[in-house]
């Protein structure tokens, strides 16, 4: 991308941190008394609409404070843009992968002094995602939904492939065999274009590649989550904990050769053509969707696209299967979480953290979370949750989600530029211009570059910084 258009494509954001930093100060609480708290969060649509209806309980439920709430794109660029020039919001919805980013760079605000006054701690959350919200020692954001990953299935098509429809893959192999059971060809025969099974092509007409594909069992490509988080299915780890980069882990180079494998079995172009002819994500465009991939990677949230899209697909989730060794008696998943930090900087922290709290309570974060066909971050859950939750599958992601095999997110103040290095390795890789050792090693290196000089940057700041996390005390 040239430097002009990375300028164009700031310049929204600078605008918009400029607009908010005057509308911010105009005094619009004045007219009811109270202080305006001012809110920006990731969501659009029918999660939008979830954390509003929360919000116009909140702002019912008092009167000294009004959360104004603003669906901004881009959140995570915009935020440090408004919190570099002084005029943040007071609340922001961020990924839990942005913690580690954001807090180093000294863009959010230390909860831990409020958290101890308010009495909340570790002990009422699933452990997992009270790890995300913290780094370095210091807490930086509160849950509201979380997520993790289950692997969805169509159940008429498992019936048309002669498979048990209430029987999902146990083993990677079925898993596998599965796959290839379910994904069907168009190829010409006798003059005549026909329908079949890829497992029934003569292997001169696997070699040829002279089909089309029409339907897949499972492709790596369509999941719900970064795509070079399947090395948490063969066992990878992205970086050591400390300071090394590990892109070029066994369990990530078993990974690509998997995805890589599917290039070499159906074709790049038949691949790209099946690909090609599908819309944008969370649309009736979808293979899954549209009834033409069986077996898709998803989270919980994926039964609000199957009512919108595609009402009369008859579904089933289970936990995806892991690599011969990998998560044996523990499911595999890979797990974030949605969180609500205060921006350092904000014009009211006091009143902004009183919000937070709110949305931790249980009624509140069960009404979200069944909005949202969600579960929720707190380690209990009442009664009536379970019962009456709109998700058919909540429970198989809640018990996921405390499986000794969950994975999360890479907890890296350098993970998008990771991520982004892997995407590349992995385009290359399923275009077979390289193989993944070849691929993953050149990542190692550009990312390992990347990392050592951030974490020269944290010696020379990170004593200060935690001096200045410690002395924080607005509560």
């Amino acid at each position: 991308m040239s430097a002009p258009r990375k300028r164009w494509l700031l310049a929204p954001a600078f605008l918009l941190a400029c607009l908010w930093g005057c509308a911010r100060h105009s005094g619009g609480g004045a007219a009811t008394g109270r202080i305006v708290v001012n809110y920006w969060e990731k969501w659009s649509g029918f999660e939008a609409d979830s954390m509003r209806a929360v919000i116009d309980d909140f702002n019912r439920s008092q009167n000294r404070i009004e959360v104004r709430f603003l669906s901004v794109s881009g959140v995570d660029t915009k935020l440090l843009l408004a919190t570099s020039s002084g005029h943040p919001p007071d609340i922001a919805g961020l990924w839990s992968e942005n913690i580690p980013d954001f807090s180093e760079k000294g863009a959010l605000t230390p909860l831990d002094g409020g958290l101890a006054k308010a009495g909340i701690g570790g002990d009422r959350y699933i452990p997992l995602f009270w790890d995300l919200c913290r780094h370095r020692g210091f807490t930086w954001g509160l849950p509201t939904t979380p997520g993790c990953v289950a692997l969805f299935y169509n159940k008429k098509l498992f019936r048309a492939a002669g498979l048990d429809p209430e029987r999902p893959p146990r083993t990677f192999a079925e898993f596998e065999d599965m796959s290839r059971r379910l994904t069907l060809v168009e190829i010409e025969r006798e003059g005549r274009r026909v329908r079949v099974s890829f497992e029934s092509l003569t292997p001169a007409e696997r070699a040829g590649r002279k089909y089309s594909l029409v339907q897949v069992g499972h492709l790596p490509q369509d999941a719900g989550m970064f795509l070079s988080g399947w090395g948490a299915w063969f066992g990878a780890r992205f970086f050591d904990g400390d300071r090394k980069i590990l892109a070029n882990d066994p369990g990530n180079i078993a990974a690509y050769e998997w995805m890589q494998g599917m290039s070499e079995t159906y074709g790049v172009e038949n691949l790209r053509g099946f690909i090609e002819g599908f819309g944008v994500s969370q649309s009736a465009q979808t293979p899954f969707l549209g009834g033409a991939e069986a077996m898709v990677v998803q989270g919980p949230w994926m039964p609000n696209f199957i009512s919108k899209f595609a009402p009369s697909l008859e579904w089933g989730a289970a936990a995806c299967p892991a690599a011969d060794g990998v998560g044996v008696g523990a499911p595999v998943t890979l797990a974030q979480c949605d969180v609500v930090v205060i921006p350092h900087g904000a014009e009211h922290p006091r009143e902004a953290f009183e919000f937070l709290c709110y949305l931790q309570r249980q009624d509140v974060s069960e009404k979200l979370a069944k909005s949202q066909q969600k579960f929720t971050a707190l380690r209990d859950v009442s009664p009536g949750f379970l019962v009456d939750h709109p998700n058919p599958a909540i429970r198989l992601f809640m018990d996921l989600s405390r499986s000794a095999g969950a994975r999360v997110v890479p907890r890296l103040p350098i993970w998008h530029e990771y991520d982004a290095e892997l995407a590349v390795a992995r385009e290359r890789v399923l275009n077979l211009r390289a193989t993944p050792t070849e691929a993953l090693a050149e990542v190692q290196e550009r990312v390992g570059w990347k990392f050592d000089r951030v974490m020269r940057r944290w010696d020379a700041v990170g004593v200060e910084r935690i001096s200045e996390w410690r002395a924080y005390d607005a509560w």
